[in-house]
């Protein structure tokens, strides 16, 4: 191979993110599954071998797509000014980032003590658990209980929402706004006994 070809076969600019994008895609449209780093090469323009440069194998792959989510995850919580709208925010991240939101919870597909990851996942999690703190119930004889209930909500409405489940109980409301009322009526103020 020529040093020419050689320059336009492994010099893409950004590969990393590109073979990223190309992921996204694949798994929107087919799932994780059909994910393979030949034909993500293909996508991107590149050899077959340039994507292990960066990743190494398929599960590295999928490990750097699912931190990438979950930092994207974090940055989404952390600007929720409140638990009900964090639970708005894991809505609507699931809703933008269907495919980030597929990997990142199947730890099968993963390597689960990659650094990156697990800090990524750990920043989400306080995310998630600052959401708690200060709401009725969370200093209870067992506060990760109250943090597993709001998680429980959230996630099983987006997951819903994504396997179009929920198309005739939303009734034409966006999914953000049918949360919101969901959490207001599991979570409103109880009335006090007898009156």
């Amino acid at each position: 191979m020529t040093s020419e070809r050689a320059d336009r076969t492994y010099h893409h600019g950004d590969l990393r993110r590109a073979v990223l994008a190309a992921a996204e895609e694949v798994i929107r449209a087919e799932g994780p599954q059909a994910l393979s780093l030949r034909d993500l090469a293909r996508r991107a323009g590149v050899s077959h071998a340039a994507p292990a440069h960066h990743f190494k194998d398929r599960t590295g792959l999928l490990t750097a797509f699912a931190a990438e989510g979950w930092s994207l995850f974090a940055d989404a919580l952390q600007a929720a000014p409140d638990l009900r709208e964090r639970g708005v925010a894991y809505v609507r991240f699931a809703r933008e980032h269907p495919a980030h939101f597929q990997v990142m919870f199947q730890p099968a597909l993963l390597r689960t003590d990659d650094p990156a990851l697990r800090s990524a996942i750990a920043t989400a999690g306080e995310a998630l658990r600052a959401g708690v703190a200060g709401v009725p119930g969370a200093d209870a004889p067992h506060p990760r209980l109250a943090g597993v209930a709001a998680w429980s909500l959230a996630h099983g409405f987006a997951s819903l929402l994504l396997s179009e489940n929920l198309d005739d109980a939303l009734e034409g409301r966006a999914p953000e706004d049918a949360f919101r009322e969901v959490a207001a009526m599991l979570f409103a103020p109880s009335e006090p006994a007898g009156g």
